[in-house]
């Protein structure tokens, strides 16, 4: 009777271990398929954050927003508010991306908004600026000394992107 039962327990447990490794392949084949279902209806949102985000960056950049946002007859304090208040509005306008973009892709565009920010705040304290003119004046030359923010923030996004391909 041994002879008998030792051949049945050897195959019963190679048949286990055989459908145990059937069953293992088989969800992992599933979860492949998910995960590859997701990244295609993933993706194509992921790419409008960071084309919604590139686009922000641009219009944040001195040179564009001071073209798009005039002076007028203000004050340099009161151009300044101005300025800061649009960039802020922009960046509400844009804070849901966040959710399709990296945390490190994150920090890097509001570290951009706060350098921007920044700049514009330091050049109207200046006392030799008197009004909003000169004050647009004195960012755009402050643009010929170094890099605008947003360029970082813009490189930063095309490596990421890169990284998707």
């Amino acid at each position: 009777m041994l002879f008998y039962l030792l051949p049945a327990v050897v195959i019963g447990i190679v048949a286990f271990y055989f459908f145990n490794l059937h069953v293992k392949n088989e969800e992992k084949r599933r979860r492949f398929l998910l995960h590859k279902e997701n990244q295609k209806q993933a993706l194509p949102l992921r790419l409008q954050a960071y084309e919604r985000m590139t686009l922000f960056l641009e219009r944040i950049a001195p040179s564009s927003l001071l073209v798009r946002v005039k002076p007028g007859k203000s004050s340099k304090g009161d151009y300044a508010s101005l300025l800061i208040k649009t960039i802020e509005q922009e960046f509400e306008h844009n804070l849901a991306q966040q959710i399709y973009i990296s945390d490190e892709c994150w920090n890097v565009i509001k570290a951009s908004k706060n350098a921007t920010i920044a700049n514009i705040r330091k050049t109207s304290e200046k006392e030799e600026i008197e009004d909003a003119a000169q004050l647009r004046q004195h960012i755009l030359n402050s643009l010929l000394e170094q890099q605008p923010p947003s360029e970082t923030g813009l490189s930063y996004i095309k490596r990421e992107i890169k990284t998707l391909w």
